[in-house]
C-alpha cells in the first residue's frame, strides 16, 4: 500500500478550484508533456531546442512548441524571452509532488 503524504488541508474545494485542478491535469495528460516536466525539473530554464535535445530523436520542434505553448497558456509553465529565444520553466513546482504521488501509487499497485 502506498501513502502519499501531503499537507492535507480542506477537502471541500469550490467548483472553481476543481475546474482549475482539472485544467492542470488535462494539460499535462500526455506522456510528452510529463517528460517535459521531468526534463525541466532538473535543467530549467531551457529553450525548445534544448528540451527536444534532452527528450531525444523522436522530438519535433514544431510539436514541442505546441505542447509548450499549451502548458504555458494553462499555467503549468512560465517563460522568459532572452533575445530571440524563449526559455521555459515550471510555474508551480508543487505539481511535481502530484506526479511523485501518482508514480508512487502506480509502483505500489504493481507490487500488489
Amino acid at each position: 500500500m502506498y501513502i502519499c503524504f501531503v499537507n492535507q488541508t480542506k477537502r471541500n474545494h469550490s467548483g472553481e478550484d476543481l475546474e482549475a485542478m482539472a485544467r492542470i491535469l488535462k494539460t499535462v495528460a500526455h506522456p510528452v508533456k510529463l517528460e517535459i516536466l521531468l526534463v525541466l525539473e532538473s535543467h530549467e530554464p531551457l529553450d525548445v531546442s534544448s528540451i527536444c535535445a534532452e527528450i531525444g530523436a523522436a522530438c519535433q520542434i514544431s510539436m514541442m512548441s505546441q505542447h509548450l505553448a499549451k502548458m504555458k497558456d494553462n499555467g503549468v509553465l512560465k517563460s522568459e524571452k532572452k533575445g530571440k529565444q524563449v526559455f521555459y520553466s515550471i510555474a508551480n513546482r508543487r505539481l511535481l509532488h502530484v506526479l511523485d504521488c501518482m508514480a508512487g501509487a502506480f509502483d505500489a499497485k504493481s507490487a500488489e
